[in-house]
């Protein structure tokens, strides 16, 4: 797809003339109009991000958000959509009692990141951080969760804050797993894995084998999509995550989100499934969100009473094959960080942080500093004790 027809914009300084900033309810954006200009956008980002396309962002916030308290920070340039950022005035901070800006996150999206077109970086953070310090309110500072600590955006957003004599800080940092190399499936399973632990699993996929015809699907379309989803929800929810309430198909919103999500993605066609199969019961099931040159591991689930025979790393054996695409350079886990199983097969990592920023006048960023030196005191001693 052909990037957006505007010149660079300046790599630092004020923004190019013919920026500007528009932040309303989602609710203004879920037309056919905007969201063909939001789906436009996502087609020319200098980094993918599939949790804040609309046709993942637009059903949770439909599920989560019906009252419309999150907005959509859009910057244009000369009429063209070049960012968008979904945001909301927080007054708690992490169950304290700060009011503040900040990127919406929910349980179920991964990665922080906004999108931006090619060429934008430097504009768009400067037009989101003019909008936060003529917006505050009564907000501290501007939080952004979810955050690469490492790319072309991440470096525009600091060369910005260093421009401007912005203070801000990192406050959490973590590093979760990751897939990216140029080694074969086969050979990276190999180096991955100690001799013992393939023996191993080798054996529990015979012992599979024994009980019945297994065999691993992979589909890239929407075939039987309904019927995938509905057996995806029963399977998490028969497991651990069902009993303590946190499956998707717990809650309605979220049972709703993921049905959505998963025929919005098979429709833009980034949608991957692969499942692997006992006879005629899904026995582990993965989703994946293609969004090239990266992927996205969404959700995954196996049936417990096979726990044995490592269901979801022999489907994660098989998953290795992403390895081979031309269109995917690495693929990121959304895993937490010493996740127990993925750590282990995937060796790669990816830096994903929680930054806070000052903003508004000389008083709110002093008071904004305080803050955050009580805030990194109190790290300190966690990390201490």
């Amino acid at each position: 797809m052909a990037e957006l027809a505007f010149p660079l914009l300046p790599a630092i300084g004020p923004p190019l003339a013919g920026i500007t900033t528009r932040v309303q309810s989602w609710h203004n954006f879920d037309t056919p109009s905007e969201r063909a200009r939001w789906t436009t956008l996502a087609g020319q980002t200098t980094e993918p991000n599939p949790f804040h396309a609309a046709w993942y962002a637009l059903p949770a916030l439909r599920a989560l958000d019906p009252a419309g308290s999150v907005q959509i920070l859009a910057v244009e340039h000369e009429g063209k959509l070049i960012g968008v950022l979904p945001v909301r005035r927080e007054p708690r901070y992490y169950g304290r009692p700060i009011p503040h800006m900040a990127s919406w996150m929910h349980a179920n999206s991964f990665l922080g990141t906004p999108l931006v077109a090619k060429g934008g970086e430097h504009a768009f953070w400067s037009a989101a951080l003019a909008w936060a310090d003529r917006e505050a309110g009564r907000s501290l500072f501007l939080h952004l969760a979810q955050l690469p600590l490492e790319g072309p955006l991440y470096t525009a957003l600091t060369q910005v804050l260093d421009k401007q004599h912005r203070f801000h800080k990192i406050v959490h940092r973590e590093e979760r797993a990751m897939l990216a190399s140029d080694q074969s499936p086969g050979v990276y399973f190999e180096t991955s894995l100690s001799g013992k632990k393939r023996k191993e699993l080798r054996r529990q996929a015979a012992r599979l084998a024994e009980l019945g015809n297994v065999r691993c699907v992979v589909e890239n379309d929407a075939a039987h999509l309904d019927s995938w989803i509905e057996a995806f929800l029963a399977l998490e929810h028969s497991g651990w995550k069902g009993s303590a309430g946190s499956a998707l198909a717990s809650h309605h919103a979220t049972a709703s989100l993921f049905r959505e999500a998963l025929s919005g993605a098979a429709s833009a066609g980034q949608l991957q499934r692969l499942s692997l199969w006992l006879d005629d019961e899904p026995v582990a099931m993965l989703v994946q969100f293609l969004s090239p040159p990266g992927a996205f591991s969404y959700k995954t689930a196996f049936d417990e009473r096979f726990a044995r025979f490592s269901p979801g790393v022999l489907l994660q054996r098989e998953n290795l094959a992403i390895l081979g695409r031309p269109d995917i350079a690495w693929c990121d886990s959304c895993a937490t960080a010493d996740h127990p199983m993925i750590d282990h097969i995937w060796r790669e990592r990816r830096a994903i942080g929680r930054l806070s920023i000052a903003i508004g006048g000389p008083l709110r960023r002093g008071l904004f500093r305080q803050i955050a030196r009580l805030e990194r005191g109190r790290k300190a001693i966690l990390d201490a004790s």
